[in-house]
């Protein structure tokens, strides 16, 4: 029912080293028609990202340094986990990478991967093993297949999904439509409180993108926890 980030990420990725120069990270870019790609060391653990915005950086410093008394700026130190110091002095992908990096497991659920990415306002999440080496690469075009799923497999799988987890609920007792990812339930359920429940289990399905619930109960249960509580609140008991 729910999409991990192992069946959506980029396996093949194109990747940089600490001293893969300025140049050549312009090239890959170009040549693999991506803004971005990680930046990982000896052993292949991730240390960093590189995009298309911090070479538009770099050279943006570099241009307003040729304004300068003596020409182009000198080279400055980096700081440790951050961009070059000077932008203008950045000329390897260790000078130009945003670190750390900030990555996600192939375990992770899509949802969360992409709530991950909306926090950090990254375009692309490197995606790591146990030991934080690079296995793969989930962008947001990757993250966003799950919405190009159809209406029968969205229907199939809420479908299933609410006949296997919801409680007791009878065969043929909720009726699923999909149009356009809307998903629609129709039918009576034992207890008022198995409706949240219900749309709760539409919800989880991978590419819905809203629920429409038309369903009706039998017993009104939660009425009746509500009238208990009050009882207790007041000082009622029940009668014996």
């Amino acid at each position: 029912m729910t999409r991990i980030v192992g069946e959506v990420m980029t396996r093949e990725v194109v990747e940089a080293r600490r001293d893969t120069s300025f140049k050549e990270v312009a090239r890959l870019l170009d040549r693999h028609r991506i803004s971005g790609l990680p930046v990982v060391d000896h052993d292949d653990k991730v240390v960093g990202v590189v995009s298309e915005t911090d070479l538009i950086r770099r050279q943006a410093a570099a241009g307003a340094g040729r304004g300068r008394a003596g020409g182009f700026p000198r080279p400055a130190s980096r700081r440790s986990g951050r961009r070059s110091a000077d932008p203008a002095a950045a000329v390897t992908a260790g000078d130009l990478m945003s670190s750390p990096a900030v990555t996600v497991h192939p375990e992770q659920r899509v949802a969360d991967a992409a709530r991950v990415m909306e926090r950090h306002r990254v375009d692309r999440l490197p995606v790591v093993d146990e030991e934080d080496r690079l296995i793969g690469i989930a962008t947001r075009r990757d993250l966003l297949r799950v919405f190009l799923r159809t209406d029968e497999e969205i229907r199939r799988d809420v479908t299933d999904g609410i006949l296997t987890r919801a409680p007791g609920l009878p065969p043929g007792a909720v009726t699923v439509s999909v149009r356009d990812g809307v998903v629609r339930l129709r039918g009576r359920l034992e207890r008022r409180g198995d409706v949240p429940v219900t749309v709760r289990l539409a919800w989880r399905v991978d590419g819905v993108v809203g629920v429409v619930s038309e369903l009706t109960f039998r017993v009104d249960d939660v009425a009746a926890d509500d009238a208990a509580v009050d009882r207790r609140h007041l000082g009622v008991r029940p009668a014996r």
